[in-house]
């Protein structure tokens, strides 16, 4: 990076949306946990959430940071964390192309009375462990077990230890590998996306 032309920003002299921009424009591609809970009363929830990796190879651990309600419900605790907060388990469903206006649909504020899953015009099916219902739509999903939750600042990264992985068939090329061509993944930039491009093996 030539130090003379760069722009050089400190977290403590500019404010938090700003460091947010500088951070989600610049870890990119970044994919899409769409996740499906229930609480405790039964109310069916699904939220998409682009702080998403793996945690852990043993045990298979995945992660996700849940920040806080935004716009109309600035300040709140997100419904997604309540309910793996009480139920110990959730479900990581994968975003294809196909279902990004769905995704999107999902994403939006509303109440926790409001079942996303019909927003979206999605279909939930039973999982093989949990009682959290699978995006059928979705070519593959992991049922969790919450393994830890853990404050940072204001956010939660939440671990989930995998108990099941459901893949399409379309999806699947065998020997337990994923067919990502068929899938096509759509990812998270800043605040827009994008779907995956041509993929070359290294060296070029």
């Amino acid at each position: 990076m030539p130090n003379t032309n760069a722009n050089t920003f400190y977290p403590e002299a500019i404010g938090v949306q700003e460091m947010y921009k500088l951070m989600i424009g610049s870890v990119v591609p970044r994919p899409i946990a769409w996740v499906s809970t229930k609480s405790k009363e039964g109310m069916l929830n699904l939220a998409p959430f682009s702080f998403f990796t793996v945690a852990s190879r043993q045990p298979p651990t995945l992660s996700i940071t849940i920040g806080r309600g935004a716009k109309e419900r600035a300040g709140t605790v997100k419904d997604t964390l309540t309910n793996i907060r009480e139920t110990k388990t959730f479900i990581i469903n994968v975003v294809p192309e196909a279902l990004a206006n769905q995704m999107y649909e999902s994403s939006k504020h509303v109440e926790s009375s409001v079942n996303e899953f019909e927003k979206a015009c999605v279909t939930p099916v039973s999982s093989q462990k949990s009682g959290i219902p699978y995006v059928k739509e979705s070519p593959i999903a992991f049922e969790c077990a919450l393994d830890r939750i853990i404050k940072v600042g204001t956010d939660h990264m939440v671990l989930g230890q995998i108990q099941c992985v459901c893949v399409d068939e379309s999806s699947y090329s065998g020997n337990y590998r994923i067919n990502i061509e068929n899938w096509k993944p759509l990812a998270r930039l800043a605040g827009n996306y994008a779907p995956l491009g041509c993929s070359f093996k290294l060296p070029k």
